[in-house]
Protein backbone atom coordinates (compact mmCIF):
# COMPACT_ATOMS: atom_id res chain seq x y z
CA UNK A 1 0.00 0.00 0.00
CA UNK A 2 1.45 3.39 -0.57
CA UNK A 3 2.29 5.40 2.25
CA UNK A 4 0.93 9.05 2.76
CA UNK A 5 4.87 10.55 2.25
CA UNK A 6 4.80 9.17 -1.17
CA UNK A 7 1.73 10.60 -2.55
CA UNK A 8 1.84 12.82 -5.39
CA UNK A 9 -1.27 14.37 -5.65
CA UNK A 10 -1.64 16.00 -2.53
CA UNK A 11 -4.70 17.45 -2.94
CA UNK A 12 -6.53 14.54 -4.84
CA UNK A 13 -10.37 15.56 -2.90
CA UNK A 14 -9.79 19.04 -2.85
CA UNK A 15 -9.36 19.28 0.91
CA UNK A 16 -7.11 21.90 0.38
CA UNK A 17 -6.46 25.29 -1.31
CA UNK A 18 -5.87 24.29 -5.37
CA UNK A 19 -4.53 28.22 -5.79
CA UNK A 20 -1.24 29.18 -6.28
CA UNK A 21 -0.48 29.72 -2.62
CA UNK A 22 -2.15 26.11 -1.39
CA UNK A 23 0.31 24.36 -4.21
CA UNK A 24 3.38 25.95 -3.06
CA UNK A 25 2.60 24.92 0.39
CA UNK A 26 2.51 21.68 -0.47
CA UNK A 27 5.86 21.64 -2.94
CA UNK A 28 4.76 22.69 -5.97
CA UNK A 29 7.39 25.08 -8.20
CA UNK A 30 9.84 24.42 -5.84
CA UNK A 31 13.45 24.32 -7.55
CA UNK A 32 11.79 24.80 -10.92
CA UNK A 33 14.12 26.89 -12.23
CA UNK A 34 17.56 24.84 -10.91
CA UNK A 35 16.10 21.78 -12.90
CA UNK A 36 15.81 24.64 -15.87
CA UNK A 37 19.31 25.25 -15.30
CA UNK A 38 20.38 21.82 -15.37
CA UNK A 39 19.79 21.63 -19.02
CA UNK A 40 17.39 20.02 -21.38
CA UNK A 41 19.03 16.44 -21.23
CA UNK A 42 19.54 16.28 -17.40
CA UNK A 43 15.85 16.15 -17.18
CA UNK A 44 14.98 13.79 -19.94
CA UNK A 45 17.82 11.65 -18.39
CA UNK A 46 15.92 11.77 -15.05
CA UNK A 47 12.33 10.79 -16.59
CA UNK A 48 14.13 7.97 -18.18
CA UNK A 49 15.74 6.72 -14.73
CA UNK A 50 12.45 7.08 -13.06
CA UNK A 51 11.11 4.35 -15.54
CA UNK A 52 7.66 6.32 -15.86
CA UNK A 53 5.36 4.98 -18.62
CA UNK A 54 2.49 7.35 -20.34
CA UNK A 55 -0.31 7.39 -17.78
CA UNK A 56 -3.02 7.68 -20.88
CA UNK A 57 -3.04 4.13 -21.68
CA UNK A 58 -0.51 2.90 -23.95
CA UNK A 59 2.15 2.89 -21.33
CA UNK A 60 4.91 3.87 -24.06
CA UNK A 61 8.04 5.34 -21.95
CA UNK A 62 8.01 9.22 -21.12
CA UNK A 63 11.40 9.95 -20.81
CA UNK A 64 12.15 7.64 -24.42
CA UNK A 65 9.19 10.00 -26.01
CA UNK A 66 10.36 13.37 -25.00
CA UNK A 67 13.91 12.33 -26.33
CA UNK A 68 11.98 11.51 -29.75
CA UNK A 69 11.58 15.75 -30.58
CA UNK A 70 14.38 17.47 -32.54
CA UNK A 71 17.56 18.48 -30.46
CA UNK A 72 18.19 22.01 -32.60
CA UNK A 73 15.01 23.87 -33.88
CA UNK A 74 15.26 23.63 -38.17
CA UNK A 75 13.22 27.44 -37.77
CA UNK A 76 10.32 25.50 -36.40
CA UNK A 77 8.66 26.05 -32.78
CA UNK A 78 7.97 23.20 -31.34
CA UNK A 79 5.21 22.42 -28.71
CA UNK A 80 3.74 20.01 -25.88
CA UNK A 81 0.58 19.42 -26.20
CA UNK A 82 -1.49 17.34 -23.00
CA UNK A 83 -4.25 14.95 -24.04
CA UNK A 84 -7.05 16.06 -21.35
CA UNK A 85 -9.49 14.61 -23.81
CA UNK A 86 -10.77 12.49 -21.14
CA UNK A 87 -13.77 10.66 -22.75
CA UNK A 88 -12.65 6.41 -22.13
CA UNK A 89 -16.14 5.22 -20.28
CA UNK A 90 -15.12 5.00 -16.83
CA UNK A 91 -12.30 6.94 -16.62
CA UNK A 92 -12.38 10.08 -13.58
CA UNK A 93 -8.88 10.75 -12.84
CA UNK A 94 -7.71 13.90 -15.26
CA UNK A 95 -10.54 15.68 -14.23
CA UNK A 96 -9.52 15.36 -10.44
CA UNK A 97 -5.86 16.65 -11.35
CA UNK A 98 -7.44 19.55 -13.21
CA UNK A 99 -10.10 20.43 -10.19
CA UNK A 100 -7.99 20.09 -7.33
CA UNK A 101 -4.46 20.05 -8.12
CA UNK A 102 -3.61 21.78 -11.18
CA UNK A 103 -0.58 23.66 -10.26
CA UNK A 104 0.89 20.34 -10.72
CA UNK A 105 0.12 19.93 -14.38
CA UNK A 106 0.89 23.86 -15.23
CA UNK A 107 4.86 22.88 -13.79
CA UNK A 108 4.60 20.18 -15.50
CA UNK A 109 4.17 21.57 -18.90
CA UNK A 110 6.67 24.27 -17.94
CA UNK A 111 9.61 20.79 -17.42
CA UNK A 112 8.07 19.46 -20.35
CA UNK A 113 8.05 21.94 -22.53
CA UNK A 114 11.55 22.77 -21.40
CA UNK A 115 12.60 19.35 -21.93
CA UNK A 116 11.29 19.87 -25.10
CA UNK A 117 12.93 23.04 -26.57
CA UNK A 118 9.12 24.03 -26.34
CA UNK A 119 8.21 27.57 -25.21
CA UNK A 120 4.27 27.01 -25.89
CA UNK A 121 1.64 24.25 -24.36
CA UNK A 122 -1.81 23.62 -25.47
CA UNK A 123 -4.08 21.93 -23.05
CA UNK A 124 -6.66 19.94 -24.51
CA UNK A 125 -9.97 19.83 -22.45
CA UNK A 126 -12.57 17.55 -22.97
CA UNK A 127 -16.07 19.36 -24.15
CA UNK A 128 -17.86 18.19 -21.25
CA UNK A 129 -15.18 19.64 -18.70
CA UNK A 130 -16.87 22.53 -18.03
CA UNK A 131 -15.75 23.71 -14.23
CA UNK A 132 -12.39 21.74 -14.82
CA UNK A 133 -11.53 24.29 -17.84
CA UNK A 134 -12.46 26.86 -15.58
CA UNK A 135 -10.39 26.22 -12.36
CA UNK A 136 -7.34 24.92 -15.16
CA UNK A 137 -7.48 28.73 -16.89
CA UNK A 138 -7.59 30.28 -13.64
CA UNK A 139 -4.47 28.46 -12.05
CA UNK A 140 -2.66 29.22 -15.25
CA UNK A 141 -3.94 33.44 -14.89
CA UNK A 142 -2.18 33.13 -11.52
CA UNK A 143 1.00 31.49 -13.30
CA UNK A 144 1.09 34.70 -15.57
CA UNK A 145 0.64 36.90 -12.71
CA UNK A 146 3.11 35.56 -10.45
CA UNK A 147 5.68 35.85 -13.28
CA UNK A 148 5.62 31.61 -13.71
CA UNK A 149 4.32 32.34 -17.18
CA UNK A 150 4.74 34.52 -20.31
CA UNK A 151 8.38 35.95 -20.79
CA UNK A 152 11.27 36.57 -18.44
CA UNK A 153 9.96 33.99 -16.32
CA UNK A 154 11.24 33.81 -12.59
CA UNK A 155 12.67 30.08 -13.33
CA UNK A 156 14.28 31.25 -16.84
CA UNK A 157 12.08 29.60 -19.34
CA UNK A 158 9.82 31.86 -21.64
CA UNK A 159 6.67 29.24 -21.84
CA UNK A 160 2.70 30.09 -22.21
CA UNK A 161 0.12 27.80 -21.68
CA UNK A 162 -3.21 27.95 -23.95
CA UNK A 163 -6.25 26.00 -22.51
CA UNK A 164 -7.85 24.92 -25.33
CA UNK A 165 -11.50 23.49 -25.28
CA UNK A 166 -12.99 20.49 -27.02
CA UNK A 167 -16.43 19.82 -28.45
CA UNK A 168 -17.02 16.70 -26.79
CA UNK A 169 -15.68 13.71 -29.26
CA UNK A 170 -14.33 10.79 -28.28
CA UNK A 171 -12.03 10.08 -30.94
CA UNK A 172 -10.37 13.65 -30.65
CA UNK A 173 -8.81 11.72 -27.35
CA UNK A 174 -6.66 9.84 -30.18
CA UNK A 175 -3.54 12.39 -30.30
CA UNK A 176 -3.66 12.85 -34.54
CA UNK A 177 -7.30 13.63 -34.26
CA UNK A 178 -6.71 15.89 -31.25
CA UNK A 179 -4.16 17.78 -33.26
CA UNK A 180 -6.42 18.10 -36.13
CA UNK A 181 -8.89 19.76 -33.71
CA UNK A 182 -6.36 21.77 -32.11
CA UNK A 183 -6.33 23.05 -35.97
CA UNK A 184 -9.73 24.02 -35.89
CA UNK A 185 -10.28 21.03 -38.51
CA UNK A 186 -12.20 18.02 -38.46
CA UNK A 187 -11.68 15.62 -35.53
CA UNK A 188 -10.19 12.65 -37.87
CA UNK A 189 -6.73 10.70 -36.81
CA UNK A 190 -3.90 11.11 -39.34
CA UNK A 191 -1.98 8.32 -40.82
CA UNK A 192 1.40 7.78 -39.43
CA UNK A 193 4.12 8.19 -40.47
CA UNK A 194 5.33 11.50 -40.24
CA UNK A 195 4.89 11.10 -36.37
CA UNK A 196 4.03 14.09 -34.23
CA UNK A 197 7.51 14.76 -32.74
CA UNK A 198 8.41 15.46 -36.77
CA UNK A 199 5.21 16.88 -38.03
CA UNK A 200 2.53 17.54 -35.33
CA UNK A 201 0.54 20.61 -34.58
CA UNK A 202 0.64 23.02 -37.33
CA UNK A 203 3.60 21.02 -38.68
CA UNK A 204 6.05 21.24 -36.44
CA UNK A 205 7.42 18.93 -34.07
CA UNK A 206 5.18 18.00 -31.34
CA UNK A 207 4.61 15.88 -28.64
CA UNK A 208 1.53 14.53 -27.01
CA UNK A 209 1.32 13.28 -23.52
CA UNK A 210 -1.67 12.87 -20.88
CA UNK A 211 -2.54 14.90 -17.74
CA UNK A 212 -1.42 12.60 -15.50
CA UNK A 213 2.07 12.11 -17.33
CA UNK A 214 2.67 15.62 -17.23
CA UNK A 215 1.48 16.48 -13.52
CA UNK A 216 3.71 13.91 -12.11
CA UNK A 217 7.40 15.29 -13.02
CA UNK A 218 7.82 17.99 -11.20
CA UNK A 219 7.58 16.00 -8.07
CA UNK A 220 9.90 12.95 -9.82
CA UNK A 221 12.62 15.45 -10.66
CA UNK A 222 11.96 17.00 -6.98
CA UNK A 223 12.30 13.62 -5.17
CA UNK A 224 14.42 11.93 -7.36
CA UNK A 225 14.24 9.34 -9.75
CA UNK A 226 15.27 6.50 -7.90
CA UNK A 227 12.26 7.33 -5.50
CA UNK A 228 10.03 6.81 -7.95
CA UNK A 229 11.84 3.82 -9.68
CA UNK A 230 11.71 2.19 -6.50
CA UNK A 231 7.60 1.62 -6.18
CA UNK A 232 6.08 -1.43 -8.08
CA UNK A 233 7.02 -4.12 -10.22
CA UNK A 234 10.18 -4.09 -12.08
CA UNK A 235 8.90 -2.01 -15.78
CA UNK A 236 6.10 -1.00 -13.88
CA UNK A 237 7.30 1.65 -11.57
CA UNK A 238 5.88 4.85 -9.39
CA UNK A 239 2.22 5.56 -7.79
CA UNK A 240 -0.95 5.36 -10.29
CA UNK A 241 -4.33 7.06 -10.26
CA UNK A 242 -7.11 3.94 -10.30
CA UNK A 243 -10.64 5.17 -10.75
CA UNK A 244 -12.91 2.27 -9.74
CA UNK A 245 -16.65 2.37 -10.22
CA UNK A 246 -19.44 -0.13 -10.71
CA UNK A 247 -20.72 -2.84 -7.86
CA UNK A 248 -18.61 -1.33 -5.10
CA UNK A 249 -19.36 0.32 -1.61
CA UNK A 250 -17.67 3.00 -2.21
CA UNK A 251 -17.05 4.35 -6.05
CA UNK A 252 -13.74 6.41 -5.73
CA UNK A 253 -10.48 8.12 -7.32
CA UNK A 254 -6.67 7.10 -5.51
CA UNK A 255 -3.66 6.97 -5.65
CA UNK A 256 -1.76 3.58 -4.89
CA UNK A 257 1.18 2.24 -6.04
CA UNK A 258 1.82 -0.15 -9.25
CA UNK A 259 1.20 -3.74 -8.75
CA UNK A 260 -0.95 -3.61 -6.28
CA UNK A 261 -3.47 -6.67 -6.67
CA UNK A 262 -7.22 -5.50 -7.76
CA UNK A 263 -8.78 -7.46 -4.23
CA UNK A 264 -6.62 -4.97 -1.99
CA UNK A 265 -7.48 -1.99 -4.04
CA UNK A 266 -10.88 -2.32 -3.76
CA UNK A 267 -11.31 -3.93 -0.46
CA UNK A 268 -9.09 -1.50 0.92
CA UNK A 269 -10.48 1.99 -0.79
CA UNK A 270 -13.83 0.98 -1.98
CA UNK A 271 -15.55 -1.24 0.68
CA UNK A 272 -15.14 -4.32 -1.30
CA UNK A 273 -17.72 -5.89 -3.94
CA UNK A 274 -21.69 -5.09 -3.67
CA UNK A 275 -22.49 -8.10 -1.85
CA UNK A 276 -19.08 -9.40 -1.24
CA UNK A 277 -16.19 -11.02 -3.09
CA UNK A 278 -18.26 -14.21 -4.12
CA UNK A 279 -20.45 -11.78 -5.61
CA UNK A 280 -17.94 -10.80 -8.19
CA UNK A 281 -18.76 -11.56 -11.84
CA UNK A 282 -16.17 -9.59 -13.76
CA UNK A 283 -13.95 -6.54 -14.26
CA UNK A 284 -12.80 -4.09 -16.90
CA UNK A 285 -9.58 -3.53 -15.58
CA UNK A 286 -8.36 -0.33 -17.98
CA UNK A 287 -11.42 1.50 -19.38
CA UNK A 288 -14.19 -0.06 -21.94
CA UNK A 289 -11.52 -0.39 -24.84
CA UNK A 290 -10.10 -3.37 -22.87
CA UNK A 291 -10.83 -6.77 -22.49
CA UNK A 292 -13.25 -8.09 -19.57
CA UNK A 293 -11.32 -10.57 -16.93
CA UNK A 294 -14.05 -12.88 -15.56
CA UNK A 295 -13.91 -13.29 -11.28
CA UNK A 296 -11.92 -16.27 -11.46
CA UNK A 297 -8.75 -14.53 -12.54
CA UNK A 298 -9.53 -11.91 -9.92
CA UNK A 299 -8.36 -13.24 -6.91
CA UNK A 300 -5.11 -12.42 -7.34
CA UNK A 301 -4.77 -9.78 -10.09
CA UNK A 302 -1.72 -7.65 -10.21
CA UNK A 303 -2.46 -4.45 -11.91
CA UNK A 304 0.24 -3.89 -13.51
CA UNK A 305 0.89 -2.94 -17.59
CA UNK A 306 2.29 -6.47 -18.13
CA UNK A 307 0.42 -8.85 -16.10
CA UNK A 308 -2.71 -7.67 -17.41
CA UNK A 309 -0.99 -7.63 -21.27
CA UNK A 310 -0.24 -11.48 -20.08
CA UNK A 311 -3.93 -11.94 -19.56
CA UNK A 312 -5.38 -10.57 -23.14
CA UNK A 313 -6.46 -7.43 -21.29
CA UNK A 314 -4.65 -4.02 -20.04
CA UNK A 315 -4.38 -1.49 -17.75
CA UNK A 316 -5.31 1.27 -19.91
CA UNK A 317 -6.19 3.94 -18.14
CA UNK A 318 -6.42 2.11 -14.91
CA UNK A 319 -10.10 2.81 -15.01
CA UNK A 320 -11.46 -0.07 -13.14
CA UNK A 321 -15.60 -1.13 -13.82
CA UNK A 322 -16.29 -3.97 -11.53
CA UNK A 323 -18.92 -6.35 -12.42
CA UNK A 324 -21.18 -8.06 -9.74
CA UNK A 325 -23.54 -10.88 -10.64
CA UNK A 326 -26.33 -8.74 -11.04
CA UNK A 327 -24.99 -8.02 -14.55
CA UNK A 328 -26.49 -8.38 -17.96
CA UNK A 329 -22.52 -9.25 -18.92
CA UNK A 330 -23.73 -9.56 -23.01
CA UNK A 331 -25.78 -6.24 -22.73
CA UNK A 332 -23.18 -4.50 -20.74
CA UNK A 333 -20.98 -5.08 -23.88
CA UNK A 334 -23.44 -4.43 -26.29
CA UNK A 335 -23.83 -1.16 -24.58
CA UNK A 336 -19.86 -0.62 -24.93
CA UNK A 337 -20.08 -1.76 -28.89
CA UNK A 338 -22.95 0.86 -29.05
CA UNK A 339 -20.40 3.69 -27.53
CA UNK A 340 -17.87 3.32 -30.42
CA UNK A 341 -20.26 2.60 -33.34
CA UNK A 342 -21.01 6.62 -32.05
CA UNK A 343 -17.98 7.71 -32.07
CA UNK A 344 -16.39 6.05 -34.58
CA UNK A 345 -15.46 9.72 -36.97
CA UNK A 346 -16.20 7.15 -40.17
CA UNK A 347 -12.73 7.47 -41.79
CA UNK A 348 -12.26 3.96 -42.00
CA UNK A 349 -14.61 1.44 -43.40
CA UNK A 350 -13.89 -1.90 -40.95
CA UNK A 351 -14.44 0.65 -37.86
CA UNK A 352 -17.24 2.98 -39.72
CA UNK A 353 -19.04 -0.55 -40.54
CA UNK A 354 -17.92 -3.03 -38.38
CA UNK A 355 -18.55 -0.79 -35.12
CA UNK A 356 -22.25 -1.04 -36.17
CA UNK A 357 -22.40 -4.40 -37.53
CA UNK A 358 -20.79 -5.70 -34.37
CA UNK A 359 -23.01 -3.99 -31.69
CA UNK A 360 -26.39 -5.30 -33.92
CA UNK A 361 -25.11 -8.71 -33.18
CA UNK A 362 -24.70 -8.24 -29.70
CA UNK A 363 -28.02 -7.06 -29.22
CA UNK A 364 -29.76 -9.58 -30.90
CA UNK A 365 -27.89 -12.07 -28.67
CA UNK A 366 -28.30 -10.29 -25.61
CA UNK A 367 -31.90 -11.32 -26.30
CA UNK A 368 -31.39 -14.78 -27.68
CA UNK A 369 -32.02 -13.55 -30.91
CA UNK A 370 -29.19 -15.37 -32.74
CA UNK A 371 -27.30 -18.50 -33.87
CA UNK A 372 -24.54 -20.23 -32.64
CA UNK A 373 -22.22 -20.23 -35.69
CA UNK A 374 -22.99 -16.14 -35.79
CA UNK A 375 -20.69 -15.98 -32.52
CA UNK A 376 -17.93 -17.54 -34.53
CA UNK A 377 -18.65 -14.72 -37.15
CA UNK A 378 -18.63 -12.39 -34.61
CA UNK A 379 -15.46 -12.65 -33.33
CA UNK A 380 -14.03 -13.20 -36.69
CA UNK A 381 -15.01 -9.56 -37.79
CA UNK A 382 -13.34 -8.42 -34.52
CA UNK A 383 -10.06 -9.40 -35.95
CA UNK A 384 -11.18 -8.35 -39.05
CA UNK A 385 -11.83 -4.72 -37.67
CA UNK A 386 -8.47 -4.93 -35.27
CA UNK A 387 -5.27 -3.73 -36.39
CA UNK A 388 -7.01 -2.31 -39.77
CA UNK A 389 -7.80 1.19 -39.11
CA UNK A 390 -5.58 4.30 -39.02
CA UNK A 391 -5.90 4.75 -35.25
CA UNK A 392 -6.68 2.28 -32.01
CA UNK A 393 -10.51 3.28 -31.78
CA UNK A 394 -11.12 0.08 -33.85
CA UNK A 395 -8.96 -1.83 -31.58
CA UNK A 396 -11.08 -0.60 -28.37
CA UNK A 397 -14.20 -1.68 -30.39
CA UNK A 398 -13.43 -5.32 -30.76
CA UNK A 399 -10.99 -6.22 -27.66
CA UNK A 400 -14.33 -5.93 -25.64
CA UNK A 401 -16.28 -8.58 -27.87
CA UNK A 402 -13.07 -10.49 -27.91
CA UNK A 403 -13.20 -10.71 -24.20
CA UNK A 404 -16.98 -11.71 -23.93
CA UNK A 405 -16.42 -14.38 -25.57
CA UNK A 406 -13.72 -15.41 -24.39
CA UNK A 407 -14.73 -15.86 -21.45
CA UNK A 408 -18.83 -15.42 -21.32
CA UNK A 409 -19.42 -17.84 -24.81
CA UNK A 410 -21.50 -20.15 -22.85
CA UNK A 411 -23.83 -17.40 -21.51
CA UNK A 412 -24.37 -16.36 -25.38
CA UNK A 413 -25.00 -19.99 -26.05
CA UNK A 414 -27.30 -20.56 -23.49
CA UNK A 415 -29.49 -17.41 -24.84
CA UNK A 416 -29.29 -18.44 -28.20
CA UNK A 417 -30.63 -22.17 -27.00
CA UNK A 418 -33.11 -20.58 -24.57
CA UNK A 419 -35.06 -18.46 -27.54
CA UNK A 420 -34.88 -21.25 -30.19
CA UNK A 421 -36.58 -23.44 -27.57
CA UNK A 422 -39.25 -21.08 -27.23
CA UNK A 423 -38.08 -20.06 -23.52
CA UNK A 424 -38.19 -16.73 -21.91
CA UNK A 425 -34.46 -15.50 -21.52
CA UNK A 426 -33.47 -14.36 -18.06
CA UNK A 427 -30.43 -12.29 -18.04
CA UNK A 428 -28.81 -14.10 -14.92
CA UNK A 429 -30.02 -17.40 -14.08
CA UNK A 430 -29.08 -19.00 -10.57
CA UNK A 431 -27.06 -15.71 -9.62
CA UNK A 432 -27.60 -14.22 -6.83
CA UNK A 433 -27.20 -10.72 -7.45
CA UNK A 434 -26.79 -8.44 -4.65
CA UNK A 435 -29.46 -6.36 -2.73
Amino acid sequence: MLADKDRIFTNLYGLHDWGLDGAMERGSWRHTGDYVANGRDWIIDQMKASGLRGRGGAGFPTGLKWSFMPKESDGRPHYLVVNADESEPGTCKDREIMRHDPHLLVEGCVIAGFAMGAHTAFIYVRGEFIRERERLQAAVDQCYEAGLLGKDTKHGWDFDVIVHHGAGAYICGEETALLESLEGKKGMPRLKPPFPAAVGVYGCPSTVNNVESIAVAPTILRKGPAWFAGMGPEKNVGTKLFCISGHVERPCTVEEEMGITFRDLVETHCGGVRGGWDNLLAVIPGGASVPLLPAEQCEDLVMDFDTLRGLKSGLGTAAVIVMDKSTDIVKAIARLSYFYKHESCGQCTPCREGTGWMWRVLERMAEGRARRHEIDMLLEVTYQVEGHTICALGDAAAWPVQGLIRHFRPEIERRIDAYAAGETVVAVPALEAAE
